[in-house]
């Protein structure tokens, strides 16, 4: 019975993962919207497309299709609370000046991306941290779902946050996906359940394997991406934040990672994985769900279940409503491209002289 009720939570939680697009996304294809830019003096960033418009505030220059302009401009106020936020973290002064394009579709990502660095196929979002520039698309390329553009505009901002804070100076690529989604606080039902089946089958990956590339198969990516990003929330505990902001500090100042993280925390990477692992293993543990009562059993597959549901339904109401917003866009431009034609159409009626003869009008040549 207890067996049957583990498998059936672990299949209850793939299906909530099977609703984020953003990490299946990413995860499938592999990581990295962080394209490496050696020379950005030499990179040439396309202009905007026609039908967008710009919204200029203080640190941000928010550039996004005119049809999306309530979207667009309600991420201000969450973007600036979360500069706020990641600068505390990192102990640094970050995102000075950043231009975010929001666009319709992968194609128009592809289109305002700077020359020779496009997007990856599976990103919903990719950041050009050298270049101060954010591409996010409303729509996720596979599904055409509406995206989360808040969670994914953070995920964005904090890789460029992390290269403010370290002057763009190596970092682990586990320390900068990690960080990116700590940050944006994104998929934690999902994250939870990678790590709960990789704890229990020992399937961890050494972080020392994920220094400049994340592995390619499904599975083992999706590990990687959730053991990064919970090591990252091991660093930054309450007790340790201040050490947190030591070792980007020292790195900013062109300290090795390793010995820079050694340096602020007291301890090598080697010990610290271990102690994490130790800690991960304490919250993961099997045997306090084993000896738990039937009805907590099923009162965690209904909350999971019900959080499902509600997932995929907001996504399809999102999407519903955006389609809606920007049909009544386009019927407002079209009705003014109209007005606009009859008024021109009526100026040139009245700038030709004419005369009424016999209940008839003339015109006069």
């Amino acid at each position: 019975m207890i067996a049957r009720l583990v498998r059936l939570l672990a299949f209850v939680l793939v299906l909530v993962g099977a609703s984020s697009a953003r990490a299946d996304g990413a995860v499938a294809n592999g990581p990295r919207d962080t394209p490496l830019i050696l020379e950005p003096a030499s990179v040439k960033i396309p202009a905007l497309l026609p039908d967008m418009t710009e919204k200029h505030h203080g640190w941000l220059d928010l550039a996004y299709p005119k049809s999306i302009e309530s979207r667009a401009t309600s991420l201000v106020g969450d973007a600036d609370s979360f500069k706020d936020d990641v600068a505390a973290w990192l102990g640094q002064t970050v995102l000075d000046h950043v231009e975010v394009r929001l666009t319709r579709s992968q194609e128009d990502m592809n289109a305002l991306a700077p020359a020779g660095y496009p997007p990856p196929r599976y990103a919903v979002g990719v950041a050009y941290p050298a270049l101060r520039l954010v591409l996010v698309s409303i729509r996720e390329p596979k599904t055409a779902e509406a995206t989360n553009l808040a969670e994914v505009l953070r995920h964005e901002l904090a890789h460029v946050a992390l290269f403010d804070a370290t002057h763009g100076r190596h970092v682990p690529l586990w320390f900068n996906e990690g960080f990116a989604i700590y940050a944006s606080g994104e998929h934690p039902l999902d994250r939870w359940h990678t790590l709960w089946n990789a704890t229990l089958s020992k399937s961890l990956l050494p972080l020392s394997d994920l220094d400049k590339s994340f592995p390619e198969e499904n599975q083992q990516v999706s590990i990687a991406y959730a053991e990064s990003a919970d090591f990252v929330r091991y660093l930054l505990r309450d007790d340790d934040r201040a050490r947190f902001g030591s070792l980007v500090e020292r790195v900013r100042k062109g300290t090795a990672f390793d010995r820079a993280l050694s340096d602020a925390y007291g301890d090598s990477t080697r010990i610290l994985e271990y102690q994490w692992r130790e800690d991960l293993d304490k919250r993961m543990s099997y045997w306090p769900m084993l000896t738990g009562s039937s009805l907590l059993w099923s009162l965690i597959v209904g909350i999971l279940v019900v959080a499902y549901v509600r997932r995929r339904r907001k996504a399809k109401e999102t999407l519903a409503r955006w389609e809606k917003e920007e049909a009544e866009e386009d019927r407002r431009r079209a009705a003014l491209v109209e007005v606009r034609a009859d008024d021109t159409t009526m100026l040139v009626r009245q700038s030709v002289p004419t005369v009424q003869h016999d209940g008839e009008w003339h015109t006069l040549h």
